[in-house]
């Protein structure tokens, strides 16, 4: 009986154990961007991480009370290195869809825009299987774009895909692709109001499904930190509600892009 009842104790003290060892004290907490998508994330003329999503982030941490660390990351390995735990959030314009929640949580949404083909001026074309027929169309790979022009037009049109997106307008402007698409607001920001783009337009309507775009950007999290989700969901209520949101929103667009507004 002793024996038994001395197991049982050290079990529940293993138990005990286990779970304080599991609960995390977030004093710093690293968050990755990619630096390269303008302007919700980009790289200053210091070399440092500057956009929305970089400001966004500041705050947030400010909120949740806890050191903020910026990792620049490239695109591609971004899920990776989250799982590896090279830093513990992505703040990197990473939309919320079914495919992505298999691997990995996320906030509630901070922002949602949608997304748009560019071509050059006068290429009157229709963005259709038939109007993209023999079309060369570039996009960043590993992608929502990505996925919704493999689905609809990968059978009738070329895809070129690409490390990031600015390597995707860069081929735009040399005339190696007939067309690219990417997120709205970034092709307006980062590409048709600056000198490169000014022989560029946007054609055709505008695309939000959710089976391809997801449900808005959020901040992506393992999925083991359940706790970390949480204080990042209470921060971005936070922000939207004290005008934190707006005032940063404002630096970079003259339109609300806030998950909030779309819901509404």
């Amino acid at each position: 009986m002793n024996k038994i009842v001395v197991t049982a104790i050290a079990a529940g003290t293993l138990a005990l154990g286990a779970a304080s060892a599991s609960a995390k004290d977030w004093k710093t907490v690293r968050i990755a961007s990619e630096g390269a998508y303008a302007p919700f994330n980009m790289v200053d003329p210091q070399g440092n991480l500057a956009g929305f999503e970089v400001d966004l982030a500041r705050a947030l941490c400010d909120e949740m009370k806890v050191k903020c660390v910026l990792v620049k990351q490239d695109w591609d390995g971004m899920i990776p290195g989250l799982l590896a735990k090279k830093y513990d959030a992505i703040m990197a314009s990473m939309s919320v869809t079914e495919e992505r929640k298999q691997k990995v949580d996320f906030s509630q949404p901070y922002y949602q825009t949608p997304a748009r083909f560019v071509a050059r001026k006068g290429a009157n074309l229709t963005i259709s299987a038939e109007g993209l027929k023999g079309k060369v169309i570039g996009v960043q790979r590993e992608t929502i774009h990505d996925r919704f022009v493999t689905d609809n037009f990968g059978k009738v049109a070329e895809i070129k895909r690409y490390g990031s997106a600015e390597d995707a307008r860069l081929d735009l402007v040399a005339g190696r692709i007939d067309l690219t698409i990417d997120d709205s607001a970034v092709l307006d920001d980062g590409f048709l109001n600056k000198p490169e783009g000014k022989d560029f337009e946007f054609t055709g309507p505008s695309f939000d499904d959710e089976k391809w775009f997801g449900v808005g950007t959020g901040v992506a999290l393992r999925k083991e930190d359940k706790d970390l989700k949480a204080m990042f969901d209470k921060a971005i209520d936070a922000v939207l509600a004290n005008g934190t949101y707006k005032k940063i929103m404002s630096k970079y667009f003259d339109f609300d892009i806030s998950k909030k507004k779309n819901q509404s």
